[in-house]
């Protein structure tokens, strides 16, 4: 029977979306997010698991510009926002990645995202923040999205790469850490599942 930690050498690929006050991770607040955890059903073939998605209290201090909670929608006084500080929502994160890393023998997560330096950053950063010592990912390696839709279909945005791999695309869900953060893992799993009927491949 396929395994995942043998796909991905010991590696549980989650699929991660954050949203954001803005664009440095160590200035600007951590607002949403969301991870999709893949697993491998008997053929092999890459699926989405559990989706864990929580709101993220800003740290003191944080920058938060106006123009991104533009950009993302998100309303900082919405009555459906369930905000919980960042020690907090990294271990609603991360608890369930460590649960199935343990399940599926893997050795260490590993995050995937479409462009994905930018939400391992502010995870990392976070991290920092709260002393969070139970962080699974890597901290450096990653799946990029990005890369792997512009080889597989010639598309690097991630709206024409979900659609390039016959795959829906709401535009007017966009932007919610977990939408995205769905998307980029149908998108992941197309590829790899595309891969695997082209070669055989089952990891090593």
């Amino acid at each position: 029977m396929p395994l995942i930690k043998d796909r991905f050498r010991g590696f549980l690929p989650v699929v991660v979306d954050v949203e954001t006050g803005g664009f440095n991770a160590a200035s600007d607040a951590l607002l949403e997010v969301s991870a999709c955890i893949l697993k491998m059903d008997s053929f092999g073939r890459l699926k989405i698991g559990e989706i864990v998605t929580v709101d993220v209290a800003p740290f003191r201090g944080a920058n938060i510009d106006p123009r991104a909670l533009e950009f993302t929608g998100i309303d900082l006084d919405d009555e459906k926002r369930n905000p919980v500080p960042e020690k907090e929502a990294l271990r609603l994160v991360c608890t369930p990645v460590r649960k199935e890393m343990k399940a599926a023998g893997c050795q260490r997560a590993i995050l995937v995202g479409h462009n994905p330096s930018f939400d391992l950053g502010f995870l990392n950063a976070a991290s920092e923040r709260v002393s969070f010592k139970r962080n699974p990912f890597h901290p450096f390696s990653s799946f990029d999205t990005a890369t792997l839709g512009g080889l597989a279909f010639g598309q690097t945005v991630l709206s024409r790469a979900v659609e390039a791999a016959g795959l829906e695309w709401d535009a007017s869900r966009a932007h919610s850490a977990e939408y995205d953060a769905v998307k980029t893992a149908e998108l992941f799993c197309a590829v790899v599942n595309r891969w695997k009927i082209l070669t055989g491949f089952e990891g090593t």
